[in-house]
C-alpha cells in the first residue's frame, strides 16, 4: 500500500467490486423471480463466462500489444453499458429472461477483456518483490466488497417488495459503481507504472503464448486444478440459490448473507495470502483438497445455519487456492508472456463455467440441490489428483531428457 498508484487502484477495485457482487445476487434473484428455474439461473451464468471461454486467448494477445491502463477503462465502461441497459428495463418492469441472457453474454465480452488486462497489470504497479503480496490485498479488497454486496443487495430487494423490479435498482447501482475504478485509473502516476513495451504483432501470437506455458510443468498443473475448480466447484451463483430457496426455503435476505459468510473466509485467506513471500506446490494441492472436501461437507449440513457456518471454510479454501495459483502464474511467467499467460489461466478458471454450470443446475433441478455441491466437490478432489500426476509426469520427463541430454 505504500505504491500510490496500487492505492488508487484498490480503492476504485472495492467500490466497483462492491456493485459487481450486488448485481451477482440481483440478477440471480431476477431469473428466479422470471422462471423459477435452476436451468434457467445455469443458463444465465453460463452465457455470462461464454465470453471469457471464447474470447480470452484473443484478449490476452490485446492486453500484451495495447496499454493495459487504457483498455481497462475501456473494458469497465462495457460492462457498465450492459449493467445500465438491464437496470433500466427491470425497473420499467418490461424485463424478460432473454433481456437477461443477452446483456448476461455482453457483460461477459467485457469481462474477458477485462481480465488478463486486470490480472497483469498488478506487475506494472509494484515491483516483482511486491507482487505475492499485491495478489493477496487484490483479493482482500474483491472480498472486502463480497462481504458486503450481497448482504447489501439482498437487504435492499427484501426492503424494496422482493420483486423482479426491486432487482433493477441494485443492477443500477452496480452501473455507477464503475465510474470508481475509471476516475482512480486516470488519477493514475503514468511514471511510476513498470509498463512492458507493447508487443509488436506478429503471425502465431496466441500458440506462441499456448506453447510457452506446455513448456512450464508448474502452470500446467496449476491450469489442470483450477479446471476442474472453476468447472465444477465455484458455481457458488447456482449452488448457494438453491441451497437457500430449495433446501432450506429461505428468501433474498438469506440467499445474500451465504454469498457474505462465503467471503468472510476468503477475506481470511486472502490475508493470509498476502503475508506469503513464496508458494509451493504442496498448498496448491492442499487447498484443492480442502475445497473439495468442504463443499462435501456443506452439502450435508441440516439446517441453514449450519450450511451458513460451512461457508467461510469453503470461502477460505477457494480463495487460498485461487491466490496461490494466480501468484503463480504471474510469477513463474515471463513479462513478455504474461498478458497471454494470465489470459488462458483467466480462459481456464472462468471459461470452464459455460460448461459446468449447466450441467450443475441440470444436477439441482434433477437430483436435488444437495447433489450440486456433492459433485463439484467430489470432482474438485479428482482434478487435486491429476493435477498432482500431471507434474509428476512433467518432472520424470525433464529428468530423462537431462539423463539423455546431459550438460558439459
Amino acid at each position: 500500500m505504500h505504491n500510490p498508484n496500487y492505492r488508487k487502484y484498490a480503492a476504485g477495485s472495492v467500490v466497483s467490486n462492491t456493485g459487481t457482487w450486488m448485481q451477482r445476487v440481483a440478477q440471480d434473484w431476477l431469473v428466479l423471480q422470471l422462471t423459477g428455474s435452476g436451468s434457467a439461473l445455469g443458463i444465465t451464468t453460463g452465457l455470462q463466462f461464454l465470453p471469457v471461454l471464447l474470447l480470452s486467448p484473443y484478449a490476452g494477445v490485446i492486453a500484451d500489444r495495447f496499454p493495459k491502463r487504457r483498455l481497462l477503462q475501456l473494458t469497465q465502461l462495457t460492462m457498465a453499458a450492459a449493467s445500465l441497459v438491464l437496470g433500466t428495463i427491470t425497473v420499467l418492469g418490461v424485463v424478460q429472461v432473454w433481456h437477461v441472457y443477452v446483456l448476461a453474454f455482453v457483460f461477459g465480452i467485457g469481462s474477458a477483456f477485462d481480465a488478463p488486462a486486470r490480472q497483469s497489470f498488478v506487475s506494472e504497479m509494484v515491483d516483482q518483490d511486491d507482487l505475492t503480496n499485491a495478489v493477496g490485498l487484490n483479493s482482500a479488497a474483491f472480498n472486502v466488497a463480497r462481504i458486503m454486496g450481497p448482504g447489501l443487495a439482498g437487504l435492499m430487494i427484501g426492503a424494496l417488495g422482493s420483486g423482479a423490479d426491486a432487482t433493477g435498482w441494485v443492477i443500477l447501482i452496480n452501473a455507477v459503481s464503475y465510474a470508481a475504478v475509471i476516475t482512480q485509473l486516470q488519477r493514475m502516476d503514468v511514471s511510476l507504472l513498470h509498463s512492458p513495451k507493447p508487443v509488436a504483432r506478429t503471425p502465431g501470437m496466441l500458440l506462441d503464448g499456448v506453447r510457452y506455458v506446455r513448456s512450464q510443468p508448474k502452470m500446467l498443473m496449476v491450469l489442470v486444478l483450477v479446471f476442474f475448480a472453476g468447472t465444477f466447484g465455484m458455481n457458488f451463483q447456482i449452488t448457494s440459490a438453491l441451497m437457500a430457496t430449495q433446501v432450506y426455503g429461505k428468501g433474498a435476505g438469506e440467499f445474500g448473507l451465504l454469498g457474505s459468510f462465503m467471503a468472510i473466509g476468503s477475506l481470511a485467506g486472502a490475508l493470509m495470502a498476502a503475508r506469503r513471500s513464496r508458494i509451493r506446490v504442496r498448498l496448491l494441492v492442499l487447498a484443492a483438497l480442502g475445497f473439495g472436501s468442504a463443499e462435501i461437507a456443506a452439502a450435508l449440513m441440516p439446517t441453514y445455519v449450519a450450511f451458513a457456518v460451512m461457508c467461510p471454510l469453503i470461502g477460505f479454501c477457494t480463495i487460498t487456492l485461487l491466490n496461490s495459483a494466480n501468484a503463480t502464474m504471474q510469477l513463474e511467467s515471463d513479462p513478455a508472456y504474461r498478458g497471454r499467460v494470465m489470459a488462458l489461466y483467466m480462459t481456464i478458471v472462468m471459461g470452464g463455467t459455460p460448461i459446468g454450470s449447466p450441467v450443475i443446475g441440470w444436477v439441482g433441478e434433477t437430483f436435488g440441490a444437495r447433489w450440486t455441491l456433492i459433485l463439484g466437490g467430489v470432482l474438485v478432489i479428482v482434478g487435486a489428483g491429476l493435477a498432482s500426476s500431471v507434474l509428476a509426469r512433467s518432472n520424470a520427463r525433464a529428468a530423462e531428457e537431462k539423463d539423455l541430454h546431459p550438460a558439459f
